[in-house]
């Protein structure tokens, strides 16, 4: 039934979704029986912070899980746009998603925000985030560095080529 299922959200910009990312995921899953990713900051694109669609980020983040051999079944993919209002962010983002039980994160203000709002947290085990590093990774992109390509499920660097993400950063950065 609907309501019998245990489920958590996990919030994250995806910008774009690494190997750090799907290592939280599976972990999720293992504590949960269904997940919600929320890809957040969803209606900014085509900047250096957030070159990618919400849409776009939805299609890495789902290749990535069917290649990883993760049942799609047990998971929600939902874009949010942002609000700018922290204190009433839970209860903005409720509207977008079904009901949880579980806020899933370590950035500090998203774990501290759930808490106040009344939801237990689920905090996952540290990754390596000096190396696993949305930001680190869209730098290495603009530089012309391919290393960016071991730090992403290989299906995200599909993804990335056929948009021809790299080219798009690179522009917006103005190091085309």
């Amino acid at each position: 039934m609907y309501s019998d299922r245990v489920r958590g959200v996990y919030p994250g910009r995806f910008q774009p979704m690494h190997k750090g990312h799907l290592q939280v995921i599976r972990w999720a899953l293992q504590n949960v029986d269904e997940l919600i990713i929320v890809i957040g900051t969803a209606q900014e694109s085509h900047t250096i912070a957030n070159p990618f669609t919400a849409g776009e980020r939805m299609v890495m983040i789902r290749e990535a899980l069917r290649e990883s051999g993760i049942d799609l079944s047990r998971v929600y993919i939902v874009p949010v746009p942002d609000i700018l209002l922290n204190a009433v962010w839970v209860h903005y983002l409720r509207l977008y998603v079904p009901s949880f039980r579980y806020g899933i994160a370590r950035n500090p203000l998203v774990v501290r925000l759930f808490k106040e709002a009344g939801y237990e947290v689920l905090v996952p085990p540290p990754y390596d985030r000096e190396r696993y590093s949305s930001t680190r990774i869209r730098r290495l992109m603009i530089q012309g560095d391919d290393t960016w390509r071991e730090l992403v499920p290989p299906a995200v660097a599909r993804v990335i080529d056929e948009i021809g993400g790299v080219e798009r950063l690179r522009e917006v950065t103005g190091r085309d």
